[in-house]
């Protein structure tokens, strides 16, 4: 087998993350180059922004504002995408693969929409494609869903994987913090951004979770099938009912296979004390995956951050490095044969079961809640416990309710019902419950 003298890489963004790749590379070089017996090299970098050559001391060689600098290069074996969710992202990554270059990208969003084109692109041209960067950080859960889990089928995915809403919950559950002063206190701290939305609507947690249920389940789950609830709704109050009832409170991302329907969905989550994923808090991200014969099994860690993803980058820039040294293709991306990646049957939130949590707001008089209470029998939805916090006779008070399971559908029904009555104040909080 011919020796390989040097991988060259093309990198496109040197941001937070792209930057921090540049540096685990250049630092490590020679342990990279000693565990693997090459170094590994960024001959290019693509930025826009000037000031990143003082910043990274770069040879006026290797900066260009040109993207055919990098893709046009036959030197350059693997290109790097670190820009974001911009339309010529995707069309970099694509170029890269028609080319028969390797690619290695971060991007969850591009991934979540058009995940399926990139991967027949890279199978097409026999190419390899990997993104462990783009879930959890530096958690290596998507090689682990890939490799080490290969044997056993997968029964559900369950992950904290945003760590801008973990923190915000953290905040509000430890402080007794107000959402509002949550959230621009993550944002002072460097852990929201500007525009939040994405965090805290669960649009990013919900981009992670198609890529984890698609390669959990060897099915192509897009994004917009996925449900989504953030937790701008969210209260101390209502943190600290579930903490009274034996909960954690938590955003949730979840999927699970039934015979050949996928439940998919990210939302707010009340989960047992003693659940697995309880303790996670701040910006920690933690995965939990349940197969077959072995269980339930846990991986935590950093999940953002330049540094602790710039780790998952660089990993794959040696994975792929290894495969072209052995003149061999790696792994699908998905740990499936692209042949045998299929469309996903989602199942709708209106059929799932669950037991929840629901915050009523009504008047506090005789009979208001035996209104209630007939309103949710008439549903076929059963209440398990029931805590009226405080009495104010006349004013409006919180009624909380625990119910047994119940079909989402009937308790949508119920909750529209209820709303209309005259001595109901406020649109009821709906919190789902989660036990394993």
């Amino acid at each position: 087998m011919t020796r390989i003298p040097k991988i060259n890489v093309g990198l496109f963004g040197l941001g937070t993350v792209g930057g921090s790749v540049f540096q685990i590379l250049k630092d490590h070089e020679h342990f990279i180059a000693e565990k693997i017996g090459y170094p590994i090299q960024i001959t290019k970098i693509c930025e826009l922004d000037p000031k990143k050559k003082q910043q990274y001391e770069l040879a006026s060689s290797i900066l260009t504002n040109k993207i055919s600098d990098i893709l046009d290069d036959p030197e350059i074996s693997i290109v790097v995408e670190l820009i974001g969710d911009k339309p010529i992202a995707k069309e970099i990554m694509l170029k890269a693969l028609s080319l028969g270059k390797h690619v290695v990208t971060a991007n969850k969003a591009i991934l979540a929409h058009h995940g399926l084109e990139l991967y027949s692109e890279a199978f097409k041209h026999e190419v390899d494609i990997y993104f462990e960067a783009a879930v959890a950080g530096s958690i290596p859960i998507l090689r682990t869903l890939r490799e080490g889990f290969v044997s056993d089928k997968i029964i559900s995915v369950q992950g904290i994987i945003n760590g801008t809403s973990n923190y915000i919950l953290t905040k509000m559950a430890k402080e007794k913090a107000d959402f509002k002063v949550a959230l621009a206190d993550a944002q002072k701290n460097g852990y929201a951004e500007a525009d939040p939305t994405s965090d805290i609507e669960g649009i990013d947690a919900a981009c992670k979770l198609s890529i984890l249920a698609t390669m959990a389940y060897g099915v192509f789950i897009p994004y917009d099938k996925i449900y989504r609830q953030g937790i701008s709704e969210i209260t101390p109050f209502d943190i600290e009912m579930a903490q009274k009832f034996g909960f954690s409170l938590k955003l949730l991302a979840i999927s699970r296979k039934t015979n050949q329907e996928i439940d998919v969905r990210v939302h707010p989550t009340m989960i047992p004390a003693t659940h697995l994923l309880a303790h996670v808090y701040g910006v920690l991200n933690a995965v939990m995956i349940e197969g077959e014969y072995m269980g339930p099994s846990v991986m935590m860690g950093k999940g953002a951050g330049g540094k602790p993803t710039a780790t998952a980058v660089a990993s794959d820039i040696i994975e792929i490095a290894r495969n072209i040294s052995r003149q061999v293709r790696g792994i699908p991306p998905l740990g499936f044969k692209a042949e045998n990646i299929q469309k996903a049957k989602i199942k709708p939130i209106e059929e799932i079961e669950s037991e929840y949590y629901l915050r009523f707001t009504a008047v506090d008089k005789p009979g208001v809640f035996a209104k209630i209470a007939h309103v949710l029998g008439h549903h076929e939805i059963s209440i398990a416990s029931v805590h009226q916090e405080g009495r104010e006779e006349g004013h409006e008070v919180p009624i909380m309710v625990l119910t047994h399971r119940a079909k989402e559908k009937n308790v949508i029904c119920a909750l529209k019902e209820i709303d209309k009555l005259p001595t109901v104040a406020q649109k009821t909080l709906l919190i789902r419950i989660e036990r394993s």
